[in-house]
């Protein structure tokens, strides 16, 4: 059973920013969703720890917010604790603190197309493949972000996390189990990662970044309402080898298609973008209708990536 936040021991003494029915819509890039029981901003890894824990031990929800890319929530709200790691004990990173290894520890809560420019800008290499990605680094990792030049998991080291029963750990790479868009990284909050980068010439790595950004810009609709890719490229029974799901709608004939305020984007198949005044609801109805065209064109089921937060629960 799920927990109530009429429970004031919830936040007492917490060393937090403590907001009670937050909207979450201007918070996420769908720009849409209703509220939030609680949003919460600790200022501490001591105070997130402290969170959780009670949060666990009275059976209430928490859910990390990051950038607010790839996440749609739906139009009934969010029950539970949202968590956002925007304090300075959560986005802090430096280049000059890097190891004699070239380990490089970054905050959770770090702005990851920040991380990738500055990087870049200081000689830092191992990141250029995720440039133009919006996540925060936490996100990029529990997701394994990435793209047609490769992913978060080739540069990290190991993952600092708290667990639900407030204890911190230290997960190696292997331990985190990356695979294509998934971790197997324990229930809990991510608190930084340590990430492997090598030394190299900044023009170069200034350079590569810029291609790959523009490689986005002129392929994605960058600035268009939307979470980013809302489907994982699923694997062809026939092949057993990854097919472009945007690929796979376009085949379909759905780009275009609408629902309500909903439309596949008409530039890249895979993004479900929303217009002024549409609705989670809309999104969510047109993610099913391309599921289903998709299946009966090709026999090919597509799984989300986008995350849906509702007072039910993720949406499957």
């Amino acid at each position: 059973m799920r927990g109530s936040l009429a429970q004031p021991e919830l936040f007492t003494d917490l060393d937090a920013r403590v907001e009670l029915d937050a909207p979450m819509g201007p918070l996420t890039w769908f720009q849409v969703g209703g509220r939030a029981e609680a949003l919460v901003s600790p200022h501490s890894h001591a105070a997130l720890a402290t969170l959780v824990t009670r949060c666990h031990e009275s059976a209430v929800p928490v859910r990390v917010l990051g950038s607010g890319a790839n996440l749609l929530v739906a139009d009934d709200g969010v029950d539970g604790v949202v968590v956002r790691l925007d304090e300075s004990a959560f986005t802090q990173f430096g280049f000059a603190d890097a190891s004699a290894a070239g380990i490089v520890r970054v905050g959770a809560g770090a702005d990851l197309m920040t991380l990738v420019q500055q990087s870049a800008r200081q000689g830092f290499d191992g990141l250029a493949q995720l440039a133009g990605i919006p996540a925060t680094v936490g996100g990029a990792v529990t997701m394994n972000a990435g793209g047609s030049y490769g992913d978060t998991a080739q540069a990290v080291a190991s993952v600092g996390h708290v667990g639900f029963d407030g204890q911190v750990r230290l997960l190696s790479a292997a331990e985190a189990r990356f695979t294509y868009r998934h971790t197997e990284i324990p229930p809990g909050i991510i608190l930084f990662a340590d990430l492997r980068l090598e030394r190299g010439d900044p023009a170069v790595i200034r350079e590569r970044v810029k291609t790959i950004f523009n490689y986005k810009k002129s392929t994605q609709p960058m600035a268009d309402r939307s979470a980013g890719c809302m489907f994982k490229n699923p694997v062809d029974p026939a092949t057993q080898q990854r097919r472009s799901a945007g690929q796979l709608i376009d085949q379909a004939g759905l780009k275009g298609s609408e629902s309500g305020g909903a439309y596949v984007s008409p530039i890249h198949g895979n993004f479900i973008a929303l217009r002024e005044g549409g609705s989670a609801d809309d999104v969510l109805r047109l993610v099913a209708r391309v599921q289903q065209r998709v299946l009966e064109h090709s026999g090919i089921g597509l799984e989300r990536e986008v995350v849906v937060w509702s007072k039910r629960g993720e949406v499957r």
